[in-house]
């Protein structure tokens, strides 16, 4: 199952989600790790430090079904915390 086919690949969803804000704006759920790489590539302050480089590589290797899912997401909130993210 690939884009190319018509088809778009059904990607897993954490069980418990990961609440971020950027700044004053209200919370953002992110409960996959595409959704966590697209905010990271996207969303992510400029002060990017290793918590994001090891969460960028996390997301992209669950997302590739090479990693764990649950990696991904502890990646990811290690991160966040590291960019004062979450609170």
């Amino acid at each position: 199952m690939s884009v190319l086919d018509g088809k778009l690949p059904i990607l897993p969803i954490w069980e418990i989600p990961v609440y971020v804000r950027i700044g004053h704006g209200l919370s953002e759920t992110i409960d996959r790790p595409d959704e966590a790489l697209k905010y990271l590539l996207t969303r992510w302050p400029a002060e990017r430090g290793p918590a994001y480089v090891d969460a960028k590589e996390a997301c992209e290797n669950a997302i590739d079904a090479h990693g764990s899912l649950e990696l991904a997401r502890e990646a990811f909130i290690a991160a966040a915390l590291e960019a004062s993210l979450v609170g």
